[in-house]
C-alpha cells in the first residue's frame, strides 16, 4: 500500500473532523478516490477514529453502495426485483455474462473497463426491465439492446482512446 494512499485518507479525516460520527462521509470520500473501500484503508480508518475494525468493516458491508472489490469503469447494475424479474432481467444478465466473459464468480472484466451486478431494486418498475450503467437508466432492456450498450460503450472508448 503505497504512503499516498494514506495521506489522501488523512486529509480526508482531517476535513471530516476526526469525528467518529462521520464515517459515512469518510467512506463516501474514500471511494469516491479509490473507487473501492481497500481492507487497509478501512483499518486504518478505524485506527484513526478509535472505532473497533469490525463496526467499520461492518457499514463498508451493509450499505449497498460501498464496495470492498475494485470496480470497472462502467458498472451495469441490472434489477432483478419482481417486475424485472418477470420480465426478463435473468436473460439479459446472461447476455451481458456472455458478451463480456464474465460469470457468478467474476463480476468484473479483467481489464478492469465492466462490471456487472444484480441489485435487489432500482425504483423504476415501470420500466421494466431496468439497468443502470454508472448514471444513465435503460429501461425496457432486451438481451439485445444490453449488448448494444457494451458495443457502444467499446466504440466510444475507441473513437476517444
Amino acid at each position: 500500500m503505497a504512503v499516498k494512499k494514506f495521506e489522501d485518507v488523512c486529509d480526508i479525516l482531517d476535513r471530516q473532523g476526526r469525528n467518529p460520527a462521520r464515517l459515512i462521509p469518510v467512506l463516501q470520500e474514500v471511494q469516491k478516490i479509490y473507487g473501492y473501500l481497500p481492507e487497509e484503508v478501512l483499518t486504518f480508518i478505524a485506527t484513526s477514529l478509535d472505532l473497533p475494525p469490525a463496526r467499520v468493516y461492518g457499514v463498508a458491508t451493509f450499505y449497498a453502495h460501498f464496495t470492498l472489490e475494485p470496480k470497472g469503469r462502467y458498472v451495469f447494475r441490472l434489477c432483478d426485483g419482481t417486475a424485472c424479474h418477470v420480465k426478463g432481467s435473468s436473460d439479459i444478465l446472461n447476455a451481458l455474462r456472455d458478451k463480456l466473459g464474465l460469470s457468478e464468480e467474476q463480476d468484473t472484466t479483467s481489464d478492469k473497463m465492466f462490471t456487472v451486478e444484480t441489485v435487489s431494486c432500482l425504483g423504476a418498475c415501470g420500466l421494466a426491465p431496468v439497468m443502470t450503467v454508472n448514471e444513465s437508466v435503460y429501461g425496457q432492456v432486451t438481451p439485445e439492446k444490453a449488448t448494444e450498450v457494451i458495443d457502444e460503450i467499446v466504440k466510444n472508448e475507441e473513437d476517444n482512446g
